[in-house]
């Protein structure tokens, strides 16, 4: 008897149950994967600098979770070449230049992802110092810096010189990227080559909150008043964050950002601040349309690293906000599991 014939006829029909794709995975047989996410500050943003060695006890922590794969929010060298074509979308510098990557090298973006993507499908376990200066000139061509300087963290000393695709002018693009003050160089790319990883991998991705708006002013004006309201707290933690960030150890300054509580009050304030905000343009709205977008997409970046080496440990280095955006969408995924920051942090 169909479904209309049971009610039309008084049968009790039983609720349906909803599918819960979160147990799925109960008895799924073979390894599961290991995702820590750790929330960072933006370190280029911390006034006057952080101190020499600040990092290190952080990198200890992190090196002790051996990471088999490390992301970045940076963007790919294939979403900066869909950009350089887009101009009038994405604006005129949305990614670094690669054109003196493109002059030492003759290599567009798109070939030299290729020339990238081939060298890594058959690198070897003990690469010679001309194969990792002839990689770190095409990842630069193909717009992965931090995973070139990766690549020239791992030569001798006496082997970071031009030659094998690196010319004079790219040597002295990696010495200056060894002096930025930006996590995905100083946090990423330090760990990638003190554990032999060949490359952190470029997981933002601004396809979805590219927000087409004609007011702009408006729009802003809307945001910041939303994001105004109730900010007391919020702003409390960010000066304790300012005062920590100037000590010589980054360790604790790491802990407090990615403590649930602190993270709690960063994301009432960004979103639910937000969502709570009157508009007659529904502007808000509309920017917290493209945040979640954007958290999406870089949450499929990540899973794409690992899809075909299930049971590795992944490692993903993003501003704090979007740690609870990946934290939670992450954890929905089949066969992944997720590492508690704070303890990995002890």
């Amino acid at each position: 008897m169909g479904l209309a014939l049971m009610l039309a006829a008084g049968f009790p029909v039983a609720a349906a149950t909803p599918v819960d794709l979160g147990t799925l995975d109960r008895e799924m047989t073979g390894p599961r994967t290991q995702v820590l996410v750790l929330g960072s500050v933006h370190l280029g943003e911390v006034e006057g600098g952080i101190q020499p060695g600040a990092l290190g006890p952080l990198l200890d922590r992190l090196a002790a979770y051996k990471p088999d794969i490390i992301t970045v929010e940076d963007i790919s060298g294939e979403q900066c070449d869909l950009a350089e074509r887009h101009p009038s979308v994405y604006g005129p510098d949305y990614c670094a230049s690669t054109e003196a990557a493109r002059i030492a090298t003759g290599l567009q973006t798109p070939a030299a992802i290729e020339k990238v993507n081939a060298a890594l499908a058959s690198w070897p376990k003990a690469p010679t110092a001309a194969q990792r200066r002839q990689l770190a000139a095409w990842m630069l061509a193909a717009n992965e810096r931090a995973s070139a300087y990766a690549q020239w963290l791992q030569l001798a000393p006496g082997e970071r010189r031009a030659g094998d695709g690196l010319d004079a002018t790219l040597v002295a693009l990696l010495n200056t990227i060894a002096t930025r003050q930006n996590e995905s160089y100083q946090i990423a790319a330090q760990l990638a080559a003190r554990l032999d990883l060949p490359r952190v991998y470029a997981i933002d991705d601004h396809t979805g909150d590219n927000i087409q708006i004609q007011d702009r002013k408006a729009f802003g004006s809307a945001l910041e008043q939303a994001w105004n309201a109730g900010k007391a707290e919020l702003d409390k933690n960010i000066a304790i964050e300012d005062k920590m960030a100037k000590d010589r150890d980054l360790l604790p300054l790491y802990r407090f950002i990615n403590a649930p509580e602190r993270l709690n009050v960063l994301t009432d304030v960004n979103v639910g601040a937000t969502l709570r905000a009157t508009s007659a343009e529904h502007y808000p709205r509309i920017w917290v349309s493209g945040w979640e977008i954007r958290n999406l997409r870089m949450v499929a970046n990540i899973l794409e690293t690992f899809r075909e080496r299930p049971g590795v440990r992944v490692l993903s280095l993003v501003g704090a906000s979007h740690k609870p955006y990946f934290d939670q969408w992450l954890g929905q995924m089949q066969g992944v599991d997720i590492v508690d920051a704070e303890q990995a942090l002890r």
